[in-house]
């Protein structure tokens, strides 16, 4: 079986259940609006991108936004060569402003590649600026589609909208990988506070070839598990999970096991009621 689809509820439709801080653009911000805006009690954290999404990033705050919502934007320039100049701090900075703040509006960044880094004269491959927020946030990403009735539907035929939750921390994001370039054996290794060590073989390599090593805690997947149960009551809506544990038996594995854990021990009254 390639994957792994866990249905936790069949019944479950009918319930109802900062940075080198860069002030931000004073021809937008401090435009004279009306007085009958809403006015936002706390700050927002800003986090301009790159390319074109700048020009429409700076033409959606100045048409839709700041003539009907006044707002405190607090500005972090994630622009790949403002993160080159501060050596990704800014990235860093801007994550932490969110977690003080709780509410972040982020445009689209490039991940540098080796042309990028070419292109851009960078200090080197810079991480994806996604994969750092998320991992000092520690949460869930959910994507949800937003639905106009002025634009048509790819899929005329599908009516409800699906929310994807990924998982934002550890695994890919976080991992060690390199090319292995002789003959050769591959470890990993675990060394235990107490002094306890394993070691797995991973691989014995006969040419080269590559390698990588990823990570997650049960802390962490206890919180994904958490989070998507809690936006699967506040919709009303079904939660499936989707593994590979029939092939990462342990890795996967323990996916599927915490969250049968927390469904059982937390939520499951609720989905079958």
């Amino acid at each position: 079986m390639a994957g792994v689809l866990t249905k936790f509820s069949k019944n479950f439709i009918q319930l109802s259940t900062k940075n080198a801080a860069i002030p931000a653009t004073t021809s937008l911000q401090n435009r004279k609006y009306s007085t009958k805006r809403v006015e936002a009690k706390n700050p927002v954290v800003e986090m301009d991108g790159d390319e074109m999404t700048r020009i429409i990033w700076a033409k959606i705050k100045e048409s839709l936004i700041f003539p009907y919502v006044k707002v405190e934007c607090l500005y972090f320039d994630l622009g790949l060569p403002y993160r080159d100049q501060t050596d990704d701090q800014v990235t860093i900075d801007a994550a932490h402003a969110i977690l003080k703040h709780n509410v972040g509006i982020k445009c689209a960044t490039i991940t540098p590649d080796e042309q990028r880094v070419e292109e851009f004269k960078l200090k080197k491959m810079w991480l994806s600026p996604n994969g750092t927020i998320r991992n000092i946030l520690g949460g869930t990403v959910f994507r949800e589609p937003i639905l106009c009735s002025n634009i048509p539907k790819l899929v005329p035929g599908w009516t409800q909208p699906i929310v994807i939750g990924r998982h934002a921390h550890g695994d890919q994001y976080k991992a060690k990988d390199f090319v292995v370039t002789k003959p050769g054996k591959v470890e990993m290794i675990y060394t235990a506070d107490d002094g306890e060590v394993q070691k797995v073989e991973l691989f014995k390599y006969k040419s080269p070839g590559v390698a990588m090593g990823m990570y997650n805690t049960d802390e962490s997947i206890s919180a994904f598990a958490h989070s998507s149960f809690q936006v699967a009551l506040q919709k009303g809506w079904p939660l499936y999970l989707s593994t590979k544990n029939t092939i990462l038996k342990k890795y996967d594995g323990r996916f599927k096991d915490i969250f049968q854990e927390i469904y059982d021990k937390y939520v499951k009254t609720i989905f079958v009621a």
